[in-house]
């Protein structure tokens, strides 16, 4: 795939209307002055699609997905997965590997579970600014 193509890279699925998520997708545009990571939320055409093609439930909107090299990762995989492209003391965070997935999973569903009662929830997507538009996928 080049690079034009929107699939390539490194690409993070994430539910569009939570206010966690979107502060989360604020913090790793902050921390990715590479542009390393594309953005598009789950419930998005594309998003739609994605979850069609890695054969993950439509309704997953409680997860954060990283598409990377043709690989989905979810729950607490892909945050890990997303920590190990930081720099500095963020990177820190992907050695949190070693503890087994089921406990790092079951402590992710019950934050995702809780988002919208504990941080809010928007009426529809993020609009990314117009500097920010071009790592967005629709």
């Amino acid at each position: 795939m080049g690079s034009s193509d929107p699939v390539s890279g490194k690409i993070i699925l994430f539910d569009g209307v939570c206010n966690l998520c979107n502060s989360s997708i604020q913090f790793i545009i902050r921390h990715d002055p590479e542009s390393q990571f594309k953005f598009a939320a789950l419930q998005s055409t594309f998003g739609r699609e994605q979850l069609m093609k890695f054969g993950i439930e439509q309704d997953a909107l409680s997860s954060v997905i990283l598409i990377r090299d043709g690989v989905a990762f979810q729950r607490s995989d892909a945050a890990l997965e997303i920590a190990r492209d930081f720099k500095g003391m963020w990177r820190g965070l992907y050695y949190s590997k070693i503890i087994p997935r089921f406990f790092r999973d079951w402590i992710y569903d019950r934050i995702a579970k809780n988002r919208y009662s504990l941080f809010g929830k928007r009426d529809e997507c993020m609009i990314p600014t117009p500097d920010l538009k071009a790592r967005f996928i629709f």
